[in-house]
């Protein structure tokens, strides 16, 4: 029963797209070191992502459940189907947002005082498209936080680097996501809701995608120079904008029908590939 119930609670928070997020924060992580943080540090950096993370799907699963119900697409999730109680999810993002602000703490005082404010980006993300277009570039901010909050947990201070690549990552996300907001273009607009999408339409959504995305690439190269990296993390980055640019080959304005495979397939590889790359500039030369 536990491990029924803790497979659909992952199921629910999407845990497998972690995968977004943890390598850029790793990247940071590596970057700030300049060679393998300590274990203590890992174990945290990994805590904080994991509750900061879990925590915001929940409670955006809690907030949409007025339009998950109504949402074809969404109906089946754990909350409107009944597979888990809302009393359920608000423990689950209490007890998250603990674990978050924990593992800040754990790791100096700059981050525990910046993991309130970050915690309450991360929440706030779920009620963006009800009053603005820009919903996508928020959660694209939060998300690329992390590499800049993994550089502050090893430094602990700031510095341009990270910010060049949490800006990078920012993008990258807002431009997925904004691929991945087609499939709800119907419903956003019968639920009056804010999504860039359902304003402007597919066409112009796809190229404002590609923008972002041309944006990562020159942000990623930013980053790269400016921290004295070599010829593995540019093939990283060059592969990276091979894969973006057929990720936009994928979906077309007459045909979304693989919208998802390059939402999370291609997005999974890049940051993978990004982790594998830096890190081997970074360890090996």
């Amino acid at each position: 029963m536990l491990l029924h119930k803790l497979r659909i609670t992952l199921g629910m928070i999407k845990f497998e797209h972690t995968v977004f997020a943890l390598p850029f924060a790793l990247i940071g992580a590596l970057l700030a070191r300049r060679g393998l943080p300590t274990v203590w540090q890992t174990g945290w950096i990994i805590a904080a992502m994991v509750g900061g993370r879990s925590a915001a799907m929940t409670f955006n699963r809690i907030a949409d459940l007025r339009y998950d119900r109504l949402n074809p697409r969404t109906s089946a999730r754990a909350l409107p189907l009944g597979s888990l109680s809302l009393h359920f999810a608000v423990v689950f993002t209490i007890i998250m947002s603990g674990l978050f602000i924990l593992s800040a703490w754990q790791l100096n005082l700059l981050c525990f005082y910046l993991s309130f404010p970050t915690l309450a980006i991360l929440l706030s993300y779920s009620y963006t498209k009800r009053f603005t277009t820009l919903s996508h570039i928020v959660l694209g901010f939060a998300i690329g936080c992390a590499p800049l909050a993994a550089w502050l947990a090893i430094r602990g201070q700031f510095a341009w680097a990270p910010v060049l690549l949490s800006a990078a990552v920012m993008f990258w996300v807002a431009g997925f996501d904004l691929i991945y907001a087609l499939q709800d273009i119907e419903f956003d607009t019968k639920a009056r809701l804010f999504s860039l999408p359902s304003k402007i339409g597919v066409a112009p959504t796809l190229r404002i995608s590609i923008l972002f995305h041309a944006a990562t690439v020159i942000l990623l190269i930013a980053t790269a120079r400016s921290t004295d990296l070599g010829w593995m993390a540019y093939t990283g980055i060059a592969i990276v904008a091979v894969i973006l640019f057929w990720e936009h080959r994928l979906v077309r304005p007459d045909d979304l029908s693989r919208v998802n495979v390059a939402f999370f397939n291609l997005n999974g590889y890049i940051s993978i590939l990004l982790l594998l790359t830096f890190a081997g500039d970074i360890l090996l030369t």
